[in-house]
């Protein structure tokens, strides 16, 4: 048997919607997005520093673009995915390093502790830069 007869006998492999969802399903998805919000959160604050560089008065606007309200939820969600991108790369170099973690309650609890210390790290450090 060859061709489409034969392909269409073979089992398929699991897709999302056979997976059953759960939380360190969620955080490999977040670490990835997070690792793509990274180069927009950066851009930013290089454009801020370009504009320290250039003149007083291109500091002053970009300032004022990052000390707005829509700047500074910019800046708290960029906080967040560094300090969600930074925890969880310390859980993967567990797993890779000394393999500790990879039983699934163990795996599920780190997954949700990363996400709580992501937030209160952000926190922490935006009060830290006295954007709060």
């Amino acid at each position: 048997m060859s061709g489409p007869q034969r392909a269409a006998t073979r089992p398929l492999s699991p897709h999302l919607q056979i997976w059953r969802y759960h939380v360190t399903m969620l955080a490999s998805i977040t670490h990835r997005i997070t690792g793509a919000a990274l180069y927009f959160g950066t851009f930013l604050i290089a454009a801020w520093l370009v504009a320290l560089a250039i003149s007083p008065d291109a500091f002053a606007a970009m300032q004022g673009i990052i000390t707005s309200i829509p700047g500074k939820i910019i800046l708290f969600l960029w906080a967040v995915a560094v300090m969600f991108h930074l925890f969880n790369g310390i859980r993967h170099l567990v797993w890779d390093g000394p393999g500790i973690g990879f039983s699934p309650k163990v795996a599920s609890t780190v997954s949700t502790i990363i996400y709580f210390l992501a937030i209160l790290g952000a926190v922490a450090l935006m009060f830290a830069a006295g954007a709060f």
